[in-house]
């Protein structure tokens, strides 16, 4: 099953012109409403930054392109962001950071863990499986090596927050009985393998063997808490 790519969400953004100011900006604006866009133009930039991540890796990349697929002057980017990296930082906290966080926000489970594991890692596989989300993942799978401080800023953000939610899962899990291995909780990375297989998967094999990750991630929960019980 392929998935049609989608952007992921962003703030929406007016476009300003090449100084970075939008049409109808004046001096003399109340400061609610400079504020309003100047929100705007931070939003823009993060998306147009998105864009050239995704296009050109990170290392290629130049602030400006950015600017210029913003519709801002490069002084305007300086503004809102100190540097390439800082504004990478950013878009991981306006894209990704959200569907992590929706982890550590579940509600205590009323039915079984594999129900709340299921529920929430289809959410994550449906945002980020051929969206920009996905997109994002890969290039710092890919060019992490090269930087490690922005690897080091989305294991931190993201990938840390990831785990912590999964082990706490896993050790209920294991107090009620529904996984029997207790060393899961040791290695709560195998219980999110499935994600980064899919995502790797469909930058690299899709158009070759198209790949069902909701049903894989099915099969593993399978092996994991065992076969669902029919009736």
């Amino acid at each position: 099953m392929t998935t049609k790519p989608t952007k992921a969400a962003l703030p929406s953004a007016t476009r300003t012109d090449a100084k970075g100011k939008a049409p109808d900006s004046s001096e003399g604006a109340p400061a609610s409403n400079r504020a309003a866009r100047a929100a705007e133009r931070r939003a823009a930039i993060v998306e147009a930054a998105m864009e050239e991540f995704i296009a050109r890796g990170f290392a290629a990349t130049r602030l400006d392109d950015i600017a210029r697929r913003a519709g801002v002057a490069k002084g305007t980017i300086y503004l809102h962001f100190k540097d390439k990296e800082s504004m990478f930082e950013e878009l991981v906290r306006t894209v990704i950071v959200p569907v992590v966080a929706k982890l550590n926000a579940l509600p205590p489970p009323t039915g079984s863990v594999r129900d709340l594991i299921e529920a929430f890692a289809g959410n994550f596989l449906k945002e980020v499986i051929g969206t920009r989300r996905g997109d994002l993942v890969r290039l710092i799978v890919a060019e992490g090596p090269r930087f490690p401080s922005v690897a080091d800023f989305y294991y931190r953000e993201v990938v840390s927050r990831g785990i912590a939610g999964m082990r706490a899962l896993i050790e209920l899990g294991i107090a009620r009985g529904e996984i029997r291995e207790k060393n899961l909780a040791r290695y709560p990375q195998i219980l999110v393998a499935p994600a980064m297989i899919a995502v790797i998967w469909q930058s690299l094999f899709a158009r070759h063997a198209p790949l069902d990750a909701q049903d894989m991630l099915r099969v593993h929960l399978d092996l994991i808490f065992g076969e669902r019980r029919t009736t």
